[in-house]
């Protein structure tokens, strides 16, 4: 048998002939380079897509090559349950109980059935539990729940700070990233807002480019405050208040507070940061596979969610040098309404900037579907690679032929429609047709079998109880430590004020790495003495700045500061530091 294990080469399977209905000796060794054109996977249910998707992810985990896995519906937390010694105690857990009763087995004898198959399948295709030990070694794999803390918690703020300079003083890359950020969150509550006609999408563009270009990170709360009391006083040429007047902006800020005050929204704010460079690689600098479980998400919150992660994903990218070799892995399990032909969501134009850009900097993008049909191949005639698994319908195979001629003509490659049909009509499960650019001629292959259990999706209590399992067990304690003085309580954003009262922020008098505000009332009055008698008609302007007391109800004069004119001291947003 031929070496798979070379570093850069990927076991996907055997070669297949569809006449005798039996593989052949040569082996599908996949050049790890050609994935940095990326892939599409297509293939109905029962295809065994998910099966080549899970081999392929193996291939690159046992490269030391680190993966963001998008999971909309959790197929791929499977990669979490690899059991080197092939135990069937290791299986008991995760065997269908329910398929068992049905083949007439206990759960115990259901799991002996499982593991004699999986150590019989690895053998059959020139594996052991050895390789399954390697994977475990090289990378480590971790599941995250946006959303919930069944998994690992991710919370979103990051998302909305202000990008590094290579997006913030790029136009279009800016431009792109605000596009995606407003059409995602506007998503969240509801509201499907057209770019160009939309009041909301307008205004929130302006708010977060402002930000932006100034180095300013957001928040939600800050973003509603900013609703309120827009850093500018126009929008192109119509005044602030002609185009989307105060009243109605409140409406909108409303929509958003409730938002961030409904109970299930606290959960995307606790957890990790949404850091694509710890999604790639642990604290240790150790590759990492991390499966991003959505299953559990509303549709509105996945594009949401998917939407950020393209954008952090670019982010992260554009900060890397440039490589012929494979850095990284993007799969996603399901890009059925992420990336349609006609309608833009907000995931389609970073989806398509990381088809077009993330070659030259070794990230490589596989998209997986089993709805080919609307999908929009012009876009991804970026793809280098197509996996065909079998297809159900004959739209199905229409749409997906039309998709490879399209794809190879845009390399000014030749396709022989009629062969392509009569291969696609002979593939079965587990075999695929694989079109490759950078080889001669498209080739039938079976996938190998998986080193993890395919058990099929998890639910959250599975994850959870992976998560669980994971968790590594905690150190020692330290030796206790004196208790230093509690800190005085300090608001992570500013307070809600009324859109009539207007705000200010004081100048510091020094620049500092962090400044805290402290509310304060000011009053300016002006006080007029005259004495006939003297000669005195004389006006003095006074300026007092009041703290306010504990409860914040009431600003206490006795203690108020006389100051000359703060005019000149006074801003309308606060110091990026603050």
């Amino acid at each position: 048998m031929q070496n798979f294990e070379k570093l850069g080469v990927f076991y996907l399977g055997k070669e297949y002939d569809p006449a005798a209905g039996a593989t052949k000796d040569n082996l599908i060794l996949y050049d790890a380079r050609d994935l940095t054109t990326h892939a599409l996977l297509v293939g109905m249910t029962g295809s065994g897509k998910t099966g080549l998707a899970t081999a392929l992810i193996e291939e690159a985990a046992i490269d030391g090559i680190p993966a963001v896995l998008i999971d909309p519906k959790g197929d791929l937390g499977n990669l979490l349950l690899q059991f080197p010694n092939l135990e069937p105690g290791d299986f008991r857990p995760w065997v269908d109980e329910t398929e068992a009763a049905r083949q007439g087995l206990s759960p115990e004898q259901f799991a002996a059935k499982t593991a004699a198959a999986w150590k019989n399948g690895l053998a059959a295709w020139g594996q052991d539990a050895s390789r399954i030990r390697r994977l475990k070694e090289t990378v480590d794999l971790a599941v995250y729940t946006p959303g919930n803390t069944a998994g690992r918690p991710l919370q979103i703020l990051r998302s909305f700070a202000a990008p590094p300079d290579t997006i913030a003083q790029d136009t279009s890359a800016r431009r792109d990233r605000i596009l995606s950020a407003v059409s995602g969150l506007l998503g969240l509550t509801g509201l499907a807002a057209d770019p160009v006609q939309s009041r909301e999408h307008i205004l929130l563009s302006n708010i977060f480019d402002r930000a932006w270009r100034e180095g300013r990170h957001l928040d939600i709360a800050g973003i509603i405050q900013e609703i309120q009391k827009p850093p500018f006083d126009k929008v192109g040429v119509f005044d602030l208040e002609a185009f989307y007047p105060a009243k109605e902006r409140l409406g909108l800020a409303m929509s958003l507070n409730n938002l961030l005050a409904s109970p299930g929204f606290s959960a995307w704010l606790e957890g990790e940061p949404l850091d694509v460079q710890r999604l790639l690689f642990t604290p240790e600098g150790k590759p990492r596979v991390t499966v991003l479980f959505l299953a559990h998400l509303a549709e509105a919150e996945r594009m949401f969610f998917v939407t950020l992660l393209l954008n952090e994903l670019l982010a992260w990218m554009r900060t890397q040098s440039g490589t012929s070799s494979l850095r990284a892995l993007l799969y996603m399990d399901e890009i059925y309404g992420y990336f349609p032909p006609s309608a833009n969501p907000p995931s389609k134009t970073p989806m398509l900037t990381l088809l077009k850009q993330a070659r030259a900097f070794g990230l490589g993008v596989v998209l997986s579907t089993q709805n080919p049909v609307d999908l929009d191949y012009k876009g991804l005639a970026n793809c280098g690679t197509w996996f065909i698994g079998r297809l159900q319908t004959e739209r199905d195979k229409l749409r997906v032929m039309d998709g490879l001629e399209g794809a190879a003509a845009s390399v000014g490659g030749g396709f022989d429609r009629a062969q392509t049909e009569r291969l696609l009509a002979a593939l079965s499960s587990r075999v695929f047709l694989m079109r490759n650019v950078h080889e001669q001629a498209p080739v039938v292959f079976q996938s190998r079998w998986a080193l993890s259990y395919l058990r099929g999706p998890l639910t959250l209590a599975q994850i959870q109880r992976l998560a669980a399992a994971r968790a590594a067990a905690p150190a020692a304690p330290p030796a206790p430590a004196p208790t230093p003085p509690a800190p005085t309580p300090v608001a992570r954003s500013r307070p809600m004020l009324p859109p009539d009262l207007p705000e200010f922020f004081r100048r510091p008098r020094q620049p500092a790495d962090t400044l805290l505000y402290k509310p304060n009332v000011v009053a300016t009055c002006k006080l007029h003495f005259v004495d006939a008698k003297a000669g005195v008609d004389t006006w003095v302007a006074q300026t007092y700045l009041a703290p306010l007391s504990d409860d914040g109800r009431e600003a206490l004069w006795e203690e108020a500061e006389r100051t000359g004119d703060l005019k000149a001291e006074l801003d309308r947003q606060p110091a990026a530091s603050a």
